[in-house]
């Protein structure tokens, strides 16, 4: 088997991809991730998905590479990492009582072959209805800052969802585990 590649900084990635109990490291892709002039989401995700796992390939010439991006969108807009307090309270308050897809692109790029699988792995959450006191509260006791569409799924943030649908739970927090199981067994990679 080829050595594992995750492409990604990401410690809640690397917290997923721990979970298939198969050796990896990890490298930190440095691309440009800004969303080109009306991109589909779909599109945005999938392209820097690859571009993650492209960019480490000449380091890495012999190595299954992971990519993996996600996008959060509210009816047409892309909601992307709030980065402060301010950006969360605003997305929840747009979220409250609606639907967030996420869009999770994901890619097994194979650096010897030049083999690459892609795809794109939907995940909806239906949230509750929020009022102001319950988003600040969430936001002081998690700080989601760094997530897509200011709530970790892994955490609290399940206390604002009323339901949730879709094929696989772990796309939500950044890595879908079922369909990367698939690229891999599609490389011959056998699993525990």
């Amino acid at each position: 088997m080829l050595p594992l590649l995750l492409a990604s900084s990401s410690p809640y990635r690397r917290e997923l991809l721990d979970r298939l109990r198969l050796p990896f490291v990890c490298a930190s892709p440095d691309i440009d991730e800004s969303r080109r002039p009306h991109e589909p989401a779909v599109d945005l995700v999938t392209r820097l998905a690859r571009e993650k796992a492209m960019a480490l390939a000449d380091q890495f010439p012999d190595h299954l590479i992971i990519g993996s991006d996600q996008v959060a969108v509210l009816g047409e807009q892309i909601l992307g990492k709030p980065h402060t307090f301010e950006r969360a309270q605003e997305q929840l308050k747009a979220s409250s009582g609606n639907s967030v897809s996420f869009l999770t692109g994901l890619v097994l790029f194979n650096s010897r072959t030049g083999q690459c699988q892609v795809d794109c792995v939907p995940f909806t959450v239906h949230m509750r209805q929020l009022d102001d006191a319950r988003i600040s509260r969430y936001l002081h006791a998690e700080q989601p800052y760094d997530c897509a569409g200011s709530f970790k799924a892994e955490g609290l943030g399940v206390s604002l969802f009323r339901s949730t649908e879709g094929l696989d739970a772990t796309s939500l927090i950044g890595l879908p585990l079922i369909r990367l199981v698939d690229m891999l067994m599609n490389e011959g990679v056998e699993l525990p």
